[in-house]
């Protein structure tokens, strides 16, 4: 059941991207994910496994997504999302954007390897112990998914 969020009266479901990018066949993670973003309200779209940098790029603009999920969990992200962040500025797309999962071969120091996907330009990185509800609860803060006052106001039903 998707549960839309009330913005100003109306209902916006905020719409995200979800794939596992290059040529990595890891499905469980995403499938997982994927249910538990629709739990949360969500509207999403799985492009699967063995993704391309363009079909998540296209995928993002002909649903006017607002973010841009990223999995990867054979180790080869680094490669798979050289110039990832460029395909998305010549799209003149504004998605936020994660990405998870087991993102390097060998990966000791997580925290060196969040710093390269940051510097790559992802919005979040998490690593593969990350439980779904934590970056459910980062994307709702990074979408400011939380109705302000005047909205709450606006919901009131006078009895």
């Amino acid at each position: 059941m998707v549960v839309p969020a009330v913005c100003g009266g109306t209902h916006m479901t905020k719409t995200v991207i979800l794939g596992v990018i290059g040529s990595d066949a890891h499905v469980v993670g995403i499938t997982i994910l994927e249910q538990a973003l629709e739990a949360a309200g969500f509207d999403v779209v799985n492009l699967g496994v063995q993704t391309s940098q363009e079909d998540f790029v296209e995928a993002a603009s002909a649903n006017d997504a607002e973010a841009v999920l990223v999995s990867s969990l054979y180790g080869h992200a680094k490669q798979d999302c050289e110039g990832f962040h460029q395909r998305i500025a010549d799209a003149d797309l504004d998605v936020t954007t994660y990405i998870g999962g087991n993102l390097a071969v060998g990966q000791d120091d997580f925290e060196e390897t969040r710093k390269f996907f940051r510097e790559l330009g992802f919005d979040r990185v998490f690593n593969s112990e990350t439980d779904p509800e934590d970056a459910i609860e980062a994307l709702r803060a990074d979408l400011d998914m939380r109705s302000s006052e005047s909205e709450q106001e606006s919901q009131t039903v006078s009895a």
